[in-house]
């Protein structure tokens, strides 16, 4: 039979471990709190201006990454500079898919990238990383947040919007379209009334629900995005990472357009140049919708509730 532990060497252990969970907590607080003041200035000036600034981005990602390289070198353990970084790369790689699939803007990818930086992403997996929660709350959250705010867009721009949407609908190929639905629903409808068996019949009707569901939003997203999305401004008012809706071509050259995903700055100074020239008018650009503040719900809900998934789940 062993020999008892000293009480003095199980004092000592418990004590270190309170120490630990107050470090934890203190880092937590600390990048929390960052994260927060950057998504609540990030969001602001996304629905004012539709623009997130740069130094706010560049700064929350020199931030995200010093700071957990602080930490590595207080508490002398490197797992925050390697979670960090490697929360930096899964994050860049999702701006990158999103901005290139003309989902997200120049300053939500880089807005993504620095919240990757900050909260890090714990390689060894022993538990469910939070960096793995809050992506997750923001697909949920984004998509519902997206929704919202086309239905604010469209009721605000009613007129226009009930105007496009009538256009949309009237074309030829959405009228075929809308009958092949219509003989796919009587057809799935015939079908559930013959077979008895639920397991079949349920998940049938569910499929063709989900078939024309989508396709009647996605004709009241392309309703808004033309009623509601798009403006004409002076040269002098664009942004660097601003979307060009339509190629402008001045004597035969082609100076930017859609293709480009963002104009530059070196674009817009041209633009500015041939504007004061009087060889260039008025520019359409698409205006997208702010997604910073679904970033700022998300984040708040992953505090509070943790993985919205796992929730609705249980």
């Amino acid at each position: 039979m062993a020999p008892p532990r000293p009480i003095c060497l199980n004092v000592t252990r418990f004590i270190k471990f309170i120490i630990f969970l107050v470090d934890m907590a203190a880092v937590f607080f600390i990048t929390s709190a960052i994260i927060l003041v950057g998504l609540f200035i990030g969001s602001y000036t996304d629905i004012k201006t539709r623009e997130v600034p740069d130094w706010l981005n560049y700064g929350l990602i020199v931030i995200g990454i010093a700071l957990n390289l602080l930490f590595s070198i207080i508490y002398w353990n490197l797992d925050y500079i390697i979670n960090s970084i490697a929360g930096f790369i899964v994050f860049l790689l999702l701006a990158l898919l999103m901005f290139y699939a003309g989902q997200w803007g120049g300053g939500d990818s880089k807005m993504i990238m620095a919240l990757g930086a900050l909260i890090g992403l714990d390689v060894t997996f022993k538990k469910f990383p939070f960096l793995m929660a809050f992506l997750i709350n923001i697909l949920l959250v984004g998509a519902v947040y997206g929704l919202l705010w086309s239905i604010f867009l469209a009721f605000r721009n009613r007129k226009k919007f009930l105007s496009e949407l009538k256009k949309s609908l009237a074309k030829k190929k959405i009228i075929l379209i809308r009958r092949w639905l219509l003989i796919l629903s009587l057809a799935a409808v015939v079908v559930a009334l013959i077979v008895k068996d639920l397991a079949i019949r349920i998940p049938l009707l569910g499929l063709v629900l989900v078939i024309i569901t989508t396709f009647y939003l996605w004709i009241f997203i392309k309703a808004i995005e033309k009623a509601c999305m798009f403006k004409y401004v002076r040269p002098m008012q664009l942004t660097e990472g601003d979307w060009i809706a339509e190629d402008i071509v001045v004597g035969g050259k082609r100076i930017c357009g859609p293709k480009d995903l963002g104009i530059e700055k070196k674009q817009i100074n041209l633009l500015v140049k041939l504007y004061k020239q009087n060889k260039l008018k008025e520019i359409l650009i698409k205006e997208g919708i702010p997604f910073v503040p679904s970033f700022l719900i998300a984040f708040i809900f992953s505090l509070v509730y943790g993985n919205l998934l796992f929730l609705f789940l249980s």
